[in-house]
C-alpha cells in the first residue's frame, strides 16, 4: 500500500512538474491561444497541456524556443494573430488551410527566413509589414484573396529567392524590382496592367499568364495607343500600352484631316504619279545598274574569300606548330632522350591490362594544359588513335631515387574504385617524371561551386552536392584502407582534386602524392589554401586523420559556397568586413552565435525540405575539422554518416581493401611490391 502511494505521488509530482517545464516554455500560452481558436477539427492531436511544446506535431525548438512551424493541409482556419508572438520564428508554413482575413502585422519575425501562406482565404492589400523581414528568403503568398497594387517597398527584402503571388486579386502596375537574387517569381493569374518591368522580363511566360491586360517580354510586345480626343467617335479608355492582340480595330490618326471614312479609301492611290517616277528611268539603264551591282559584288565576294583563305591557311599552320610546341613543352622540353653515352633513356611503365602506347605518341599528341597544381602541370593529351588521356608531369616532386618512385608508382596504379582516378602508366627518366591518368571530362567541384557567379549560372543543387560528397568520401576511404601496412594517404584533398566522370560520379584524384613534398612547411602540401590540419607542418608529414580534416573543409566548402581560403570574419550571423580567417573557424563562430542558418550557401535555399539534411552535412563536418586528431572520426565512419543522410544502404565492405571494380584488388603483399614491367 505504501508502495502504491508512493508510486503514486511520484507521478502527480512528475506531472505538475512537466506542467511547470511547458508552462515555463515562453512561446507555450501562444501555441495553445492558437490551437484553441484555430483548430475546430481537432487535427493538432499531440498539442496538449502539460505535454512539452516541442515535442508537438510540426513544431521544432532551438533553445526551448520555437524555430520553425510546419503545419500544412490540416483544415485550420481563423486568424494567425496569437503566433505573432513567436519571435525567434525562423521557418513558418500554413499551406493548405483556410485562415482568412488580413494577415497580421508580422514584424516581431525578425528572424524569418521562409514563410508560406499558399492555398488559403487570406484576404486585403499586401501585408506590408512583411517588408521589414530583411533576412527573408522565400515568400509565398499565392491562391489566396489578397488585392490592390503589389507596393514596391517589396525592395526591401534583399534576400528574397522566392516571391509567388499568383492566382490572386493584385491589380495595377508590376513595379520595378531589384531583387537581384530572385530565382523563383510568379505574379500568374492578377488583374495586373501595363508593360512588365525590364528587370523581371527573363522570367518565363508562366510568371504572368493570365492577366489580360500584361504586356512586354516574355508576353507580347506592348504597342503604344495615343489618347483619343474627348468626344471623338470611337474612342477608347484602354492604357497607353496595350497587348498587340487586343489592339482596338478602330484608331485615331494623329491628324484628323486624314482621319479614313471607310477601310476602302486607306489603299487609294495616284496612278499618274507611278508613271511620272517611272518614265524618269529606261528599261536599258535599269539592266546596266543590275549587271554592274551584280559584277562589283563578285569582285568583293572574291577579294573577301582570297583574304579568309589565306587567314585561315595562316592560322593552320600556327595551329600545326603550337600542337608541336606544346607537345615538346610537357614532354620533351626537358629532353627525356639521352644526350650523353651510358645515359639510359625512361620508358613508359603501364599497369596490367591497360591499353599501351609510346612516349613518341605522346610527343605527338595534341595537348591542352588543364592546370597546375602543386607538383607540377597537368595536361589533356589526345593521341593519334583518338585515345584520350591525362598527363602530369612531375616539376616540383622531391624524388629519392628511380627504385623508390617505381615502388610507391605500383602501389597507386593498383589502386582501381569508382569513384578514384585510376593511374594507368608512368614514365620516369632522370629529368622527366610523367603520371598517365584516365581523363574526367567533366568539370572539378571547384569550378561547378565557384566558377561563373552571377546571371546565366547554373546552380549546384543540394542532391547533386551530397552526391559528390559520398562518392568522395567512399573513394578517400577506399585509397585509406587499400595497403593496411603503410596506412596510405591522400594527402592532397581540395575542390580541384574531386573531378566528375561522364555519369557525374566523384572522383578523387592526386592521391599519394605527399611522399614527394619538399621537406619545407612551404612546400607543395602547404600550398592547400585552407584545407591542411593544424598538426602538419611538414608537407611530408600527412596522416589520415589530416586527411579527414582536409575532407571536413571540402563539405564546408560544399554547404557554404565559400572558398577556403577567401573567408572572412565578421559581426553577428556571420557578416563581412573582418580580417580572413579559415573556413571552419568561421563556420564554429557562425555557429557559436546562434545563426546556424546562416552559414549555408544562398543557393541552397531555393531547395525546399532540406534544412535537416545540411544541418546533419554540417555537424559531419564540424566532427572531422575537430583541432586534435583523435577527436575526427575514421572516413569509412564518416562515409556512413552520410550515406544515412542519404537514406542508402552502406555496404558492410566500407571498411575494407576489396575493390568493387573489374580490377584486381590491392593486397597486403602488392604494397610492398615492386615495378615488374
Amino acid at each position: 500500500m505504501a508502495s502504491t502511494l508512493s508510486l503514486l505521488i511520484l507521478l502527480t509530482l512528475s506531472h505538475f512538474l512537466l506542467i511547470v517545464q511547458s508552462s515555463q516554455n515562453p512561446d507555450f500560452e501562444a501555441l495553445l491561444a492558437f490551437k484553441t481558436a484555430s483548430d475546430p477539427s481537432k487535427k493538432l492531436t499531440t498539442w496538449k497541456t502539460g505535454t512539452d511544446p516541442c515535442t508537438w506535431n510540426g513544431v521544432l525548438c532551438v533553445k526551448d524556443r520555437v524555430s520553425r512551424l510546419v503545419l500544412e493541409n490540416l483544415d485550420l482556419q481563423g486568424s494567425i494573430e496569437p503566433l505573432t508572438s513567436l519571435t525567434q520564428l525562423r521557418v513558418l508554413s500554413l499551406k493548405g488551410n483556410r485562415f482568412s482575413g488580413k494577415v497580421p502585422n508580422l514584424s516581431n519575425f525578425s528572424s524569418l527566413k521562409l514563410l508560406f501562406l499558399s492555398h488559403n482565404h487570406f484576404s486585403g492589400e499586401f501585408p506590408v509589414t512583411l517588408t521589414s523581414l530583411f533576412r527573408l528568403y522565400r515568400l509565398d503568398l499565392s491562391y489566396n484573396n489578397f488585392s490592390g497594387e503589389i507596393p514596391v517597398i517589396v525592395n526591401r527584402l534583399p534576400h528574397l529567392l522566392t516571391l509567388r503571388l499568383d492566382e490572386n486579386k493584385f491589380s495595377g502596375l508590376i513595379p520595378e524590382l531589384s531583387l537581384p537574387g530572385l530565382q523563383d517569381f510568379n505574379v500568374s493569374g492578377n488583374n495586373l496592367s501595363g508593360e512588365i518591368p525590364k528587370t523581371l522580363s527573363t522570367f518565363s511566360e508562366s510568371s504572368f499568364r493570365k492577366n489580360s491586360f500584361l504586356c512586354g517580354a516574355p508576353l507580347e510586345k506592348c504597342k503604344a495607343v495615343e489618347p483619343n480626343k474627348p468626344g471623338s467617335e470611337g474612342a477608347t479608355a484602354t492604357s497607353p500600352l496595350v497587348p498587340s492582340s487586343e489592339t482596338p480595330t478602330t484608331t485615331v490618326s494623329s491628324s484628323p484631316s486624314t482621319m479614313p471614312t471607310t477601310t476602302t479609301t486607306t489603299t487609294t492611290t495616284n496612278p499618274k504619279s507611278h508613271e511620272k517616277r517611272g518614265s524618269k528611268m529606261s528599261p536599258i539603264v535599269l539592266i546596266a545598274i543590275i549587271v554592274g551591282d551584280i559584277f562589283v559584288l563578285g569582285i568583293v565576294c572574291l577579294i573577301l574569300y582570297c583574304y579568309f583563305w589565306r587567314n585561315h591557311a595562316s592560322k593552320s599552320k600556327q595551329r600545326k606548330g603550337l600542337k608541336l610546341f606544346e607537345s615538346e613543352k610537357i614532354v620533351y622540353s626537358s629532353s627525356p632522350y639521352p644526350t650523353q653515352g651510358g645515359f639510359e633513356r625512361g620508358r613508359m611503365v603501364f599497369f596490367e591490362g591497360e591499353k599501351r602506347f609510346e612516349l613518341e605518341d605522346l610527343l605527338r599528341a595534341s595537348a591542352e594544359m588543364l592546370g597546375k597544381g602543386g607538383f607540377g602541370t597537368a595536361y589533356k593529351a589526345v593521341l593519334d588513335d583518338g585515345n584520350v588521356v591525362a598527363v602530369k608531369r612531375l616539376k616540383d616532386a622531391q624524388i629519392a631515387g628511380k627504385r623508390e618512385f617505381e615502388q610507391h608508382m605500383e602501389i597507386l596504379g593498383r589502386i582501381r574504385h569508382p569513384n578514384v582516378v585510376s593511374l594507368r602508366a608512368y614514365y620516369f627518366a632522370r629529368e622527366e617524371k610523367l603520371l598517365v591518368y584516365d581523363f574526367m571530362p567533366n568539370a572539378t567541384l571547384f569550378w561547378l561551386l565557384h566558377g561563373n557567379r552571377g546571371p546565366g549560372r547554373t546552380p549546384l543543387d543540394w542532391t547533386t552536392r551530397l552526391k559528390i560528397a559520398a562518392g568522395a568520401a567512399q573513394g578517400v576511404t577506399f585509397i585509406h584502407n587499400s595497403c593496411k601496412s603503410l596506412k596510405l594517404t591522400h594527402g592532397n584533398i581540395k575542390s580541384t582534386n574531386i573531378l566528375l566522370d561522364k555519369q557525374g560520379n566523384a572522383r578523387v584524384s592526386d592521391f599519394g602524392l605527399s611522399v614527394f613534398n619538399s621537406p619545407s612547411p612551404i612546400g607543395a602540401g602547404g600550398r592547400s589554401n585552407g584545407y591542411r590540419a593544424p598538426e602538419v607542418t611538414d608537407g611530408r608529414k600527412q596522416s589520415q586523420k589530416s586527411d579527414v580534416y582536409s575532407f571536413g573543409v571540402l563539405l564546408l566548402e560544399l554547404l557554404t559556397g565559400k572558398c577556403p581560403s577567401a573567408v572572412e570574419s565578421g559581426g553577428s550571423g556571420g557578416g563581412y568586413g573582418g580580417s580572413m580567417v579559415d573556413l571552419p573557424r568561421w563556420v564554429q563562430s557562425v555557429v557559436r552565435e546562434e545563426w546556424t542558418a546562416e552559414v549555408f550557401d544562398l543557393e541552397l535555399m531555393r531547395y525546399k525540405d532540406i534544412e535537416e539534411e545540411m544541418v546533419g552535412l554540417l555537424q559531419i563536418a564540424m566532427s572531422c575539422t575537430a583541432a586534435l586528431p583523435d577527436q575526427r572520426p575514421r572516413m569509412s565512419h564518416v562515409v556512413k554518416m552520410i550515406e544515412d543522410l542519404r537514406g542508402v544502404e552502406v555496404s558492410p565492405c566500407h571498411d575494407t581493401a576489396g575493390s568493387v571494380s573489374d580490377s584486381p584488388s590491392l593486397s597486403e603483399d602488392a604494397c610492398a611490391g615492386t615495378s615488374s614491367q
